[in-house]
This record gives C-alpha cells, sequence and structure tokens, in this order.
C-alpha cells in the first residue's frame, strides 16, 4: 500500500504485538520534527548565575551601585549569588558580613527571593537571590 501511494512504511512502535506501523512520507516528518525542535531551543532560556562580590568594609554608594546592578540581572531573570570577602582581621567580624547581606537582601526584597540565610564558607560568606516569578 506504501508503495501504491509512493509513501513509507514507518514502524512507530516495534515492541507491540503485532507492531504498528504507519504509513507517510518520512523526510516530510522528520523536517517537521526537526523544525519544532528548533523554535523550542529558540524559545527557551538559560538562568545564569551572576556573582556580585563586595568586601566588609563597602561604602554606601559603591553598596547602591552594585545593589542597582544586581536588580538589573535579577530583572533580565537571571540568579544573582552576593559574596562577601573576609581578608586577614577582618575574618573576626564575620557579624560586619551577616548583616550587609541581609541589608543586600531588603534592597532587592521587591524584585527577589532571598533563598537561604548568608551561609560562611571559608574566608567568603554568601547569600543567593533568585527573581520573584511575575504574576
Amino acid at each position: 500500500m506504501a508503495e501504491e501511494q509512493e509513501l513509507d512504511l514507518v514502524k512507530i512502535s516495534p515492541n507491540a504485538v503485532p507492531p504498528v506501523c504507519k504509513i507517510m512520507d518520512y523526510g516530510k516528518f522528520r523536517f517537521d520534527q526537526l523544525k519544532k525542535e528548533k523554535e523550542a531551543r529558540k524559545n527557551q532560556h538559560v538562568v545564569e548565575i551572576k556573582e556580585i562580590r563586595m568586601s566588609p568594609g563597602i561604602d554606601t554608594n559603591d553598596l547602591n551601585t552594585k545593589m542597582r546592578s544586581a536588580v538589573k540581572f535579577l530583572k533580565d531573570g537571571n540568579r544573582v549569588k552576593v559574596t562577601v570577602r573576609f581578608r586577614g582581621r577582618e575574618m573576626a567580624h564575620t557579624d560586619i558580613g551577616e548583616e550587609l547581606l541581609i541589608r543586600f537582601g531588603e534592597g532587592c526584597a521587591e524584585v527577589a527571593n532571598m533563598e537561604k540565610k548568608p551561609k560562611l564558607d571559608g574566608r567568603h560568606m554568601s547569600i543567593f537571590l533568585s527573581p520573584k516569578s511575575a504574576k
């Protein structure tokens, strides 16, 4: 029947009893399938993690500048990792870095959710901010 119609006989599920076959133009089928995959890839957005680094002695204006850049990243749909780096004797005052990160998270609260509390990892303390879902 497939040869009469000048089409291809394609096994849909060869393991079934009896095997299921379909008469179709296989070239056109593959073309349509590739076109759908390409369209799906074009519409997907890869979420990146952007990092913002600070030190505990950061000044207010510098903090505000970094907050503005974080808000821009969040509005683009990316996650933001905010890191405070402690050097030398600054390790004795990790509470300052923790307050700084909490203040940073509160400053971005209108566009972001703070995923976890600030976490100390070696000489770095960090938080993750993820964009709020648009409702």
